[in-house]
């Protein structure tokens, strides 16, 4: 069977654990090649991983003949781009969420995938991990009855020491679309999506409450799902430390399911019959269970089940949260 070699660009602090050992973990499945725009830490990433090659430039790796598919792990404001690239060079595209800025470059990237017939996959991989596919299941199997609506609170205290010439680019909007809601919601919104189907309309309001940085700190929002189904959220990152929550909620006719989005803990399921807690946590390196859908999706044993159309749904739901 076809081993599929892959090349990451841009192998910084998310490919350490979270998904860049997973590579060469899963059956038909290799990391021949990195890419870092230091040299010296590449070449750093290259020898401690074991990964056979390192280059400092993009463009080398993705027309490497040896990558068979290309994993894009830098920051959103080069998604779109390297997309464009890989899918120019005839591979199918893995990119970090979230997709991209905006909606309209995730559909300038589909676009470009569309357009050569190669897939484009999107590192929503909570899609698969155990404690999600929980909720699914007893969302689909009616333990709570009819889904009513949802709720989802995210709080955290404002990151500490922030320079404002000298900001981390995940609150600088023209990197990475916006600030915090953009890197943390759409994993929330992504897996209500899988659980509960698309989001058909949504409204937001955001605001700038502790001036730290130019990206909005508090967002709420409400939106409708296809079915019927409402929801309402609110993320805010500039609470007291002891206010911090990571809570989602699906509320039915039966009962209702209480999760987290990040924080390890059980799934409840609460109805008339008592409250039952399942303790699933996540694997050593988290999007491996995800990786192995695209592996299994490439050499033609499966299906993957967040592609760039699905991704692309959140980040039209967030457009319209923000008002744009």
């Amino acid at each position: 069977m076809q081993t599929i070699r892959w090349g990451i660009i841009g192998c910084g602090d998310v490919t350490e654990v979270k998904s860049g050992p997973a590579f060469n973990k899963i059956p038909n499945s290799q990391l021949v090649a990195v890419m870092r725009r230091d040299a010296a830490k590449a070449e750093d990433y290259a020898r401690r991983h074991h990964v056979p090659k390192w280059y400092a430039d993009a463009t080398a790796l993705i027309n490497d003949p040896e990558v068979d598919a290309v994993y894009i792990a830098t920051p959103p404001d080069s998604h779109r781009d390297y997309t464009l690239q890989v899918a120019a060079a005839g591979k199918p595209v893995y990119v970090e969420k979230p997709m991209a800025r905006t909606y309209a470059e995730c559909q300038e990237m589909i676009a470009a995938c569309e357009k050569v017939q190669l897939p484009l996959f999107v590192a929503f991989y909570r899609r698969r991990l155990p404690s999600f596919l929980k909720v699914k299941e007893l969302v689909d199997t009616g333990a709570i009855g009819e889904v009513r609506f949802v709720n989802i609170q995210l709080y955290h205290p404002l990151q500490n020491n922030l320079e404002k010439d000298n900001l981390p680019w995940r609150v600088q909007p023209e990197i990475a679309g916006g600030g915090l809601f953009f890197d943390l919601a759409p994993h929330q919104l992504d897996i209500l999506d899988y659980i509960l189907g698309p989001i058909a309309s949504a409204s937001g309001q955001t605001a700038n409450q502790a001036d730290q940085y130019p990206a909005e700190d508090i967002v709420t929002a409400q939106f409708r799902f296809a079915s019927g189904v409402l929801g309402s959220c609110t993320w805010c990152f500039t609470v007291a430390d002891n206010q911090r929550t990571d809570r989602m909620e699906i509320i039915g006719s039966k009962g209702k399911i209480t999760f987290a989005a990040f924080d390890k803990v059980p799934v409840q399921l609460e109805t008339t019959e008592g409250i039952k807690k399942f303790d699933l946590p996540p694997p050593t390196h988290i999007q491996q269970p995800f990786i192995q859908t695209i592996v299994e999706q490439l050499t033609g044993q499966g299906e993957c089940p967040s592609t760039g159309v699905t991704a692309a749904r959140t980040a039209w739901v967030m457009d319209q949260i923000v008002g744009r």
